[in-house]
C-alpha cells in the first residue's frame, strides 16, 4: 500500500526485490509596533521562532551528512518513490528557521540499499562545505504533486482516522493515529475505550493505549476508505499490551 501525508511522504525504499509502506506504498511492499521597556522585575519573553506553515507541501526526505568532499548529500527518504530522489528536476528546500521552503535544481541521485539512503548532487552545491551547510535540511514538493497511486495503494493522509475493526467479531479496536515506516509498515492503532477494557487489557501505565499492527494484507485484508474503516485479523497476542 502507499501512502503520503498532507506535509510529509513517510516510508523509504527498501533493498531491491522490496519495497515498505509508507508515505505512499503497498501493504507489505511499498505508501511592529512601538517598544515598551520592560520592568525591570520582569523578563524579557524570548522570540519565538516562526512556524513554517506546510500545509501546501510534502516533505520527501532530510538531508543528514555530506557524501565525500565533492558536495554530493545523503539524503533518509520518508518517500517510497525512487524517483523523487534520482530524477533530475525542481525540488524545494526547508532549511531550519525558514518558514517557506526554496527552489533547487536536484542533478542526479543513487540508492544505496544497505544503508536505506539516497546521495544527490544539488544545483550549486559543490564543496564539502557547502554540503555541511544543508545538513538537516529537508526536501519538499508540491502537496499538489501526488504521484498516482496503482490499485491497493494508499496515500497517509487516507490512512490517518480510519477506524480498526476485528474481521471476525466486527468489534471496534481503535483508530489510525500514525503509520511508522518499517520493514513492513506499521500501523499505529490507538485503542478504543471499549476495546481495552473489554479485553482486560488496560495497562497500568496510562499512557500506553496504543499498538502497532503490520500493514500487510494478510493481517489488513480489507482497507474501506468509503466506509472510513480498517478490518485485521491478528495472530494470538498481537494486539495484548506490554504490562512489564
Amino acid at each position: 500500500m502507499k501512502h503520503e501525508e498532507a506535509n510529509k511522504e513517510i516510508g523509504g525504499r527498501e533493498a531491491e526485490g522490496q519495497r515498505s509502506r509508507g508515505a505512499e506504498k503497498q501493504r507489505g511492499k511499498r505508501v511592529g509596533g512601538n517598544s515598551k521597556i520592560q520592568n525591570a522585575q520582569s523578563p524579557i519573553p524570548s522570540p519565538q521562532p516562526p512556524v513554517p506553515n506546510l500545509d501546501d507541501w510534502l516533505e520527501i526526505g532530510k538531508i543528514v551528512s555530506p557524501q565525500g568532499l565533492s558536495g554530493e548529500l545523503r539524503v533518509y527518504p520518508v518517500s517510497d518513490f525512487p524517483e523523487r530522489f534520482e530524477v533530475p528536476g525542481k525540488r524545494w528546500l526547508l532549511r531550519s528557521g525558514d518558514t517557506e521552503p526554496q527552489p533547487i535544481e536536484l542533478l542526479t541521485g543513487r540508492y544505496i540499499s544497505n544503508k536505506n539512503l539516497y546521495v544527490i548532487r544539488l544545483a550549486g552545491v559543490e564543496t564539502c562545505d557547502r554540503a555541511e551547510a544543508l545538513r538537516g535540511c529537508k526536501l519538499m514538493v508540491p502537496a499538489s504533486d501526488r504521484p498516482q497511486l496503482d490499485e491497493d495503494e494508499y496515500h497517509v493522509l487516507d490512512l490517518i482516522g480510519l477506524e480498526v475493526f476485528m474481521q471476525a467479531s466486527g468489534e471496534l479496536v481503535g483508530t489510525v493515529v500514525d503509520i511508522i515506516p518499517a520493514g513492513n509498515d506499521l500501523l499505529e492503532v490507538k485503542f478504543h475505550p471499549s476495546f481495552t477494557t473489554d479485553k482486560g487489557q488496560m495497562t497500568n501505565d496510562k499512557k500506553q493505549k496504543t499498538v502497532l499492527i503490520p500493514f500487510v494484507e494478510a493481517i489488513a485484508p480489507v482497507v474501506d476508505l468509503k466506509s472510513n474503516r480498517i478490518e485485521i485479523t491478528p495472530p494470538p497476542g498481537l494486539l495484548e499490551i506490554n504490562n512489564s
